[in-house]
């Protein structure tokens, strides 16, 4: 098995004079499904942005996919986020563009070709169940049909990891039911690397896992 991320000594701060992540050591190897747990404001979206350039780190090593993401160019960060996918608990849909051009989104930036990202994102929309809102705007549809077409998006280029923040934090018992599937089966079927931010780990999903715990700025793996 192939170690895609590997966090050697790693410390991410907000303020200077304080790590949020002390010391971490950790890695996670290909196809591996993480749940990074721990208490609200314990540093689990912390962690989560440094791992796609969104937070940068100012202790120890950090390497993703090949990226080292201490000093990392801006043509690593872009190549890095070309090749993953990144679904939020917020959605992060763009409220001008109808459900079919938000999945469409990362095939377009990648350079697809037209027919492609139309073939790949009809396929995508049928199997996360909304096809039939292909045509619809992100604020005509509920908040499990938006994380819906974010999952989505999210596998449209066929991304080597998937993460999540809190992808189900807004969400309804079914709804959730239904993310979590998807995660499952990008994980299970297609062999894509998840890591999910969760305060609370869905005790039906049936599907082995990793659990990294954060706490006093520590991370520790769970067995």
């Amino acid at each position: 098995m192939s170690i895609i991320i590997k966090a050697k000594q790693l410390e991410l701060y907000y303020k200077k004079s304080e790590p949020v992540i002390k010391k971490a050591n950790f890695a996670i190897q290909k196809r591996d499904f993480v749940f990074v747990v721990g208490e609200s404001g314990s540093g689990k979206s912390t962690l989560l942005k440094s791992l796609y350039g969104a937070l940068q780190i100012k202790g120890g090593e950090l390497e993703v996919g090949g990226i080292n993401m201490k000093t990392p160019s801006k043509s690593d960060i872009a190549r890095l986020r070309k090749s993953i996918g990144i679904v939020f608990q917020d959605y992060k849909l763009i409220e001008e563009c109808n459900v079919e051009d938000n999945v469409k989104l990362p095939m377009q930036i990648n350079g697809y070709a037209k027919e492609l990202c139309s073939k790949r994102t009809e396929k995508l929309l049928a199997h996360t169940k909304m096809a039939h809102k292909a045509s619809k705007y992100p604020l005509e549809l509920s908040g499990g049909e938006q994380q819906r077409v974010a999952m989505a998006r999210a596998l449209v280029h066929n991304p080597f990891l998937i993460l999540a923040d809190e992808p189900t934090g807004n969400l309804d018992e079914h709804s959730s039911s239904l993310i979590w599937n998807l995660l499952k089966g990008a994980n299970e079927r297609l062999g894509i690397t998840i890591v999910v931010v969760t305060h609370q780990i869905p005790h039906t999903l049936d599907i082995l896992s990793k659990k990294l715990c954060i706490e006093g700025g520590e991370v520790y793996e769970i067995h």
